[in-house]
């Protein structure tokens, strides 16, 4: 590699002419879309609440960048697709980010990544419950009116860790170095992102956590159905019993065993003889009583009895849903948790929810909730601004992708702060719907 760079970048030319580049082109960005993440938090307050969370023990007169400002800055290049700390070496002095962050063009640059690493580093529990807190609290202010229920997904992930990272230890499941990050959505919607070590149980401090949303949700609408959904990991005795005792339906995936097939013996026999009278794929639910050594009483379980060319595919879940038919407790509510997954890696893949590589644990679960408050911000841009279009569906990376990647020139005089966007940019009739429910 050359020691120096030229200005000029060379590329094969068209026909007679030379084909260039260079970086002179003056106040162009590449994240127009941004102005788009201002509007969102102005709506939402997000970031104010967050950051109303933090203790800011810097001496007074040091203090350049606000908490608030920091944060913001964070969080839209997290929601920008700049992942590392490091960037904001030049973000810093990007316009788009200083339009995002209630600056003008012409002001001082923000917060360097040092700043932000300071800021990381410098997070208690206490500041990150309270944080926590404000996300559960976005999630009601989401509601106009009371909903009649909600299904509180709750499943867990891995996060690989390569460093010494505080906290750090080795899962058998995932073959390596791990955390063990908790989540829960209602539907798109996001409430907790609780970031744990790896040497516990899946389903540790999940009890803990649902009785606090259960606590915080029935104050706010006290007739609300509150449903618990979520896989064989989470199947726990105590957990189920809490949920009966405080009237919290689940309906939760139970692992197969020798005992729990011997007692669906019927339902699984009948679906192997119907499969062989027809020939073709039988599906088959049934209900059956049962009790795990462990439990004090016997629970309902749907035995979904499958019978396909490739073999048999026999499913159970347990429920305290007695008067709900099976077939629509499995498909109407517990195979959809399926999309929760779709969630966690918008998290994970999009919003860099794994990049938890500071060596403090307090710092990495910091880390989660700015990649968490990115996510609440494209959520509601998702919800609000794109319902009804092409992307009303579409995964936060494709809305980065065609709503914030955008290339413009940015003009700023005594009067306005001019964004002239290409008359070529594809996306710009959704832009514009976007632009105007958001206002």
């Amino acid at each position: 590699m050359p020691n120096s760079i030229p200005e000029n970048i060379r590329f094969v030319g068209i026909k007679s002419k030379k084909l260039e580049s260079d970086f002179n082109g003056g106040r162009i960005v590449s994240d127009a879309g941004a102005v788009l993440l201002r509007q969102a938090d102005r709506n939402l307050h997000l970031i104010d609440a967050m950051a109303s969370h933090i203790k800011d023990n810097r001496h007074k007169s040091y203090i350049n960048h606000p908490l608030k400002d920091i944060l913001r800055q964070r969080v839209n290049a997290i929601a920008c697709g700049y992942e590392d700390g490091n960037d904001h070496t030049e973000l810093r002095k990007d316009p788009i980010f200083k339009i995002a962050n209630n600056r003008g063009i012409k002001d001082a640059d923000m917060a360097s990544a040092s700043t932000i690493s300071r800021l990381e580093n410098s997070v208690t529990r206490k500041d990150l419950i309270a944080m926590s807190k404000v996300m559960v609290e976005q999630f009601i202010s989401s509601f106009d009116t009371e909903p009649d229920e909600l299904i509180l997904d709750f499943d867990a992930t891995d996060d690989r860790i390569h460093g010494k990272q505080e906290k750090r230890f080795f899962h058998g499941y995932y073959d390596g170095y791990c955390y063990l990050p908790l989540y829960v959505f209602c539907s798109d919607k996001l409430l907790v992102s609780y970031l744990r070590p790896s040497n516990i149980d899946g389903a540790k401090h999940t009890w803990a956590i649902l009785s606090l949303l259960v606590k915080r949700l029935r104050q706010e609408w006290p007739e609300v159905k509150i449903i618990m959904r979520a896989d064989s990991g989470f199947c726990r005795h105590k957990m189920l019993t809490w949920c009966e005792s405080n009237t919290v339906y689940y309906v939760i995936g139970i692992a197969k065993n020798k005992r729990l097939t011997k007692t669906a013996k019927q339902i699984i026999e009948k679906s192997r003889d119907i499969h062989k009278q027809t020939n073709q794929k039988v599906r088959f639910f049934g209900h059956i009583r049962y009790a795990a050594k462990t439990w004090s009483r016997e629970r309902r379980i749907i035995v979904k009895a499958e019978q396909l060319k490739e073999g048999e595919n026999i499913r159970y879940i347990v429920t305290n849903m007695e008067e709900e038919k099976g077939e629509y407790l499995y498909d109407g509510i517990y195979v959809k948790r399926g999309d929760m997954e779709n969630r966690i890696k918008e998290q994970q893949l999009d919003l860099f929810a794994d990049r938890t590589s500071c060596t403090g644990f307090m710092a990495n679960q910091f880390r989660l909730i700015l990649a968490s408050c990115a996510y609440i911000l494209l959520e509601y841009i998702r919800r609000v601004g794109l319902k009804g279009t092409r992307l009303a569906g579409a995964q936060v990376g494709t809305i980065r992708l065609k709503l914030l990647k955008i290339g413009a020139i940015i003009i700023e005089n005594t009067k306005r702060i001019l964004i002239k966007i290409s008359e070529t940019y594809v996306y710009k009739d959704i832009f514009k719907i976007v632009a105007a429910r958001l206002l």
